[in-house]
């Protein structure tokens, strides 16, 4: 670890988000270009940086700044270069000239303990003289902040967020309970928090560590899908986080129920504890729902004439079930179609597309994803939207909107109750993937009057957020619900569809023979399973299945075994897209993005701009968002 020191000369860029900033410092004659989370620095003054110099690939040698400390000017000199730097507003050079002449040496401290005396100056009034103190001791505030927050070990990133959320109270919060920073902070976890608590001395058994355990252990909860835990399986594991043995659960429990921060409920007698954001949005949803579930009278003989004028039309033929869908759809405010694959829904939902387009009704289409949402348009002919994208997703946090920023929801709809969708008709696919959060903001966006039609399978991929929305939904009994049941006789004849039905009937699938869609290659070891893979990406399924190579995808259940996604991608893209001169690369840690890659977004970026262009470079659709699971392919970055 190196040090340097000197006046900061100028700043170079600083980002007011998060602090990052490049600056230059020189001392000695000798001049340094620094890099760090330093938000607090101006020009003029004199800092101590601890670091290391690392070579940038266009700036050259940089000193990476890891903390730093601040020296007051003591010297006449160092007091004028400070004050001439615009430090302080209200002081130019030609006045900083004057105040250095009148107190010389003593100027800095004179500010600081004497600022009235500031007013013997020709040009300061005795009200600009204190507001120049003020500027002095907010400075100070800040760096004594600072250099406090680092003897917990806490970066300076971090720093600057604490500093801004609690400004001088960060004293009493770290010393007497620091788990505040998990509630407050976007960023801070409980074992960040119980880290500073270590340092700060904080006891293993206080009460702000066990129910910050809780709460840590209840949101972890909905990273694997549950919107609650029974009370016995929270304890257990609150208890194996915090490495001791509570004990009068109940007390703490109560203590979170008043803090508005949990709810106990019991359900089949058995008590389950929720995070009460969690518990609000399932009591919103059914709300919800409720409202929507509203009875339109119709004629069944005039739905039945419709339904056979829309047959006849398209050329295909609904059993009685499907025409229940489609009377259910026209009779009900919500409707759930839900059926295993090859079992219409498909042809049901394009029925009632088609007999709502009838009554020129304004029909929206949505699914949970951007490929669920595109074979969705395929399908139908009618062009479909991700729900972010429908609900129109920003990526800020709204103005005032403190429990968003301190649960670390970083995203709003603009679509919503006060500003709801304009449709009559509104069809969900793929609802086995929508979570409790997803469900919640779209029904808010969805007007009571507006038709609501849910269409999934239970037996399919289940949401990556918590809650199981579609199946609590059929399994309530209380809403509308249509079950497809007939697998239809082309689908029959796909090997995937009637596999697919007998793993959910528990029986056993066949693999020893021969079909169109369904194939088993066996291999043994590592390499083996790879070469058979290639021949089949290459050779075989394209004219097999008359598709692109780029349309096909390799699923795999491990990530970094022999044959997982690390390694098979890695393996692929060489004997797909090897390297060529003529194709850019750019490398990210262990990772070389290639142009002619195809690549999959694995992350919601709710802010990231995009825009689609024609084969003539013309832009024809612009919008904000990408989406965990959306594809595509590099075909040019001038920015490599």
């Amino acid at each position: 670890m190196k040090y340097v020191e000197g006046f900061v000369e100028n700043i170079i860029f600083r980002n007011e988000d998060n602090g990052y900033t490049v600056f230059n410092i020189v001392y000695d004659d000798e001049e340094i270009t620094c890099v760090g989370v330093l938000s607090y620095i101006n020009t003029g003054e004199f800092i101590t940086a601890q670091g290391e110099f690392v070579k940038h690939a266009v700036y050259y040698m940089q000193f990476k700044v890891t903390s730093y400390e601040f020296r007051a000017p003591d010297d006449a000199a160092s007091v004028r270069r400070y004050l001439s730097s615009g430090a302080i507003k209200g002081i130019g050079e030609k006045m900083a000239e004057r105040i250095v002449k009148t107190f010389g040496d003593d100027t800095f401290r004179i500010m600081e303990e004497e600022p009235e005396r500031l007013a013997e100056i020709k040009g300061i009034s005795m009200s600009k003289a204190m507001d120049i103190a003020n500027q002095l001791i907010d400075k100070k505030d800040i760096r004594k902040a600072m250099m406090f927050l680092q003897r917990y070990g806490i970066q300076m990133n971090l720093a600057n967020k604490i500093f801004k959320r609690y400004g001088n109270d960060i004293y009493n919060i770290l010393e007497q309970n620091p788990y505040r920073l998990a509630d407050d902070i976007e960023g801070v976890g409980f074992r960040t928090a119980d880290e500073i608590a270590s340092r700060a001395g904080i006891k293993i058994d206080s009460e702000f560590r066990i129910k910050s355990g809780i709460f840590y252990v209840l949101n972890q909860a909905t990273m694997q899908g549950h919107t609650y835990l029974p009370y016995d399986k929270l304890v257990r594991q609150v208890n194996e986080l915090l490495l001791i043995d509570v004990q009068d659960y109940d007390k703490y429990l109560m203590d979170l129920t008043m803090d508005k921060k949990i709810v106990v409920k019991v359900k089949d007698n058995v008590k389950c504890v929720y995070a009460r954001m969690y518990y609000n949005m399932e009591a919103n949803v059914a709300a919800m729902l409720n409202n929507l579930d509203v009875q339109i009278e119709e004629d069944q003989k005039f739905i039945d004439d419709r339904i056979a004028r829309i047959e006849d039309k398209e050329g295909i033929t609904l059993d009685d079930i499907q025409k229940e869908a489609v009377a259910k759809a026209v009779r009900n405010g919500l409707v759930i179609v839900t059926g295993g694959p090859g079992t219409g829904k498909t042809t049901t939902i394009n029925t009632i597309i088609k007999y709502f387009e009838l009554e020129g009704l304004e029909i929206r289409l949505a699914a949970p994803t951007g490929r669920a949402a595109k074979r969705m348009t395929e399908a139908c002919g009618y062009e479909a939207q991700t729900i972010h994208r429908m609900l129109e997703i920003s990526g800020g946090v709204p103005e005032g909107d403190r429990k968003s920023a301190a649960t670390g929801l970083s995203m709003f709809f603009e679509r919503n109750e006060d500003n709801p969708l304009e449709a009559d008709v509104i069809i969900v696919d793929e609802m086995s993937m929508v979570d409790i959060s997803i469900m919640n903001s779209l029904l808010k966006a969805v007007s009571i009057g507006t038709k609501l039609i849910l269409v999934g399978d239970v037996d399919q991929l289940p949401s990556v957020g918590p809650g199981n929305v579609l199946k609590d939904i059929i399994e309530s009994g209380c809403f509308p619900v249509v079950k497809l049941e007939r697998i239809f006789r082309q689908a029959a004849q796909s090997e995937i569809i009637i596999n697919a039905h007998k793993i959910n009937r528990g029986e056993e699938v066949v693999l020893n023979k021969y079909s169109k869609d369904f194939l088993f290659v066996h291999r043994n070891g590592a390499d083996n399973i790879i070469n058979a893979m290639k021949t089949l990406i290459k050779d075989k399924l394209p004219d097999y299945v008359g598709a692109d190579v780029y349309d096909l995808q390799i699923l795999t259940p491990s990530r970094k075994s022999n044959v997982g996604v690390e390694r098979l991608n890695k393996i692929m893209q060489d004997f797909l897209n090897p390297a060529d001169a003529i194709k850019q690369e750019r490398q990210v840690g262990d990772v070389t993005f290639r142009e002619g890659d195809k690549v999959m977004q694995i992350k919601n970026d709710y802010q990231l701009a995009w825009e689609k262009r024609s084969r003539y470079g013309i832009p024809t659709e612009q919008g904000t968002g990408a989406f965990n699971g959306d594809t595509g392919v590099i075909r040019e970055n001038k920015h490599i």
